[in-house]
């Protein structure tokens, strides 16, 4: 089944599912077992090598989604991100990623790559010139975040991916905050594709997860990784995210709407000093976020005036959570310093613009007008507070 004969949530409602053919169950039965038979048998299976009945089955929908020829899952969107890096670099080989980039993958690459031999440079910004001057003759990846976390800032898809081919180098972006239900950069050039499936996938907030979607080629390169780390998902887990996934498109679509709301009301707040939502018509990438997303997503990050502490706002919400990671269906509010980017040094923040102000708010699905009532409410009580 592919996605152009089958609508969004056909794909996420039955492909990838397992055919209870036994007992006629409606959902996808799980296989637990960690040791399988290997005579007589056309598929040697193994937790290990990511083919066990659940795991297999699961990266069709996923593949689906985003219009890829494979996929692999992983314990953690790391370690999807670190098997991708790991597949496609080896020593003497060169790195260009994203300045705006998940904290932890900046971590990742700048503590571990050295250990390998592995070169890499950020860029100066997040334009294709940019990503253009950070090529050297040694380059093999351009890794991407778009829309990135926590600033929301948009990459032109297809300008990094033309650049890659031009330069016969590897292409890959973290897709997580716009989710497949949003963004396909497959469809604009790019190679490979990662998601913390943790996030918008998973969407429950009650699981760890990460996928790597692409060609069947490149996915096999990154499997002869993957299967000496075992860095693979135990199949409850696997069967839990197939789960989730049947509902991704209506959890994405009700969470998008609720946030468009949202943005324009924090846009046009007294106390709120800057709203990043790329759906906001005064965001600088505006336009360009329209040319490649179905829609602009549920994640956004703001700023209170000065005098009006952050962190004693979120203690003032009701409602949303002051909580860890994002995408679930409740709605969650978190400090990027504190949290998501905590591993920088101060001037790595400020070098990017993470200030110690910066709320990073993922929004879920519940009625918009309590959600609206919530940040007021929270808003009132720490300005009064603030300047008793």
């Amino acid at each position: 089944m592919s996605k152009k004969k089958l609508g969004l949530n056909t794909i996420c409602t039955h492909v990838g599912e397992i055919k209870d053919k036994q007992f006629k169950g409606a959902i996808s039965p799980i296989y637990l077992s960690t040791s399988y038979e290997f005579d007589n048998v056309d598929v040697k299976r193994y937790p290990r090598y990511f083919n066990t009945p659940n795991q297999e089955h699961l990266v069709k929908k996923i593949a689906a989604l985003e219009n890829a020829e494979d996929a692999l899952i992983f314990a953690s969107g790391m370690a999807a991100i670190s098997h991708m890096f790991l597949a496609f670099l080896q020593k003497g080989d060169h790195l260009v990623v994203q300045n705006t980039l998940y904290g932890g993958a900046s971590n990742f690459i700048k503590e571990e790559l050295p250990k390998y031999g592995i070169e890499f440079t950020f860029t100066n910004g997040y334009h294709v010139s940019d990503f253009e001057a950070a090529i050297q003759p040694n380059t093999k990846l351009i890794h991407i975040e778009t829309p990135s976390n926590p600033l929301l800032t948009i990459t032109d898809i297809k300008a990094v991916a033309d650049l890659a081919r031009a330069k016969g180098i590897v292409s890959s972006i973290d897709n997580t905050f716009a989710s497949p239900i949003n963004q396909n950069p497959i469809d604009f050039g790019i190679n490979l594709v990662m998601h913390s499936a943790t996030k918008y996938l998973g969407g429950h907030s009650d699981i760890l997860a990460g996928a790597v979607a692409g060609s069947k080629e490149d996915i096999e390169r990154i499997w002869n990784v993957g299967k000496n780390l075992g860095g693979s998902l135990s199949d409850f887990t696997v069967w839990m995210l197939e789960r989730s996934m049947k509902t991704l498109g209506l959890r994405v679509k009700a969470q998008t709407k609720n946030a468009r709301k949202l943005a324009k009301y924090l846009d046009k707040h007294d106390h709120i000093a800057k709203v990043n939502y790329p759906g906001l018509k005064n965001h600088p990438e505006h336009n360009l976020a329209k040319s490649q997303m179905h829609d602009f997503g549920a994640m956004m990050s703001f700023e209170l005036i000065e005098g009006i502490d952050a962190m004693a706002f979120q203690n003032q919400l009701n409602l949303i959570k002051s909580s860890m990671s994002l995408a679930g269906v409740e709605s969650t509010m978190l400090l990027p310093s504190e949290t998501s980017h905590a591993l920088l040094t101060q001037d790595e923040r400020d070098t990017v613009g993470i200030s110690n102000k910066l709320i990073r708010f993922s929004v879920g699905i519940e009625t918009f007008k309590d959600l609206k009532s919530d940040i007021a409410q929270a808003i009132n009580s720490t300005k009064t507070a603030s300047f008793a």
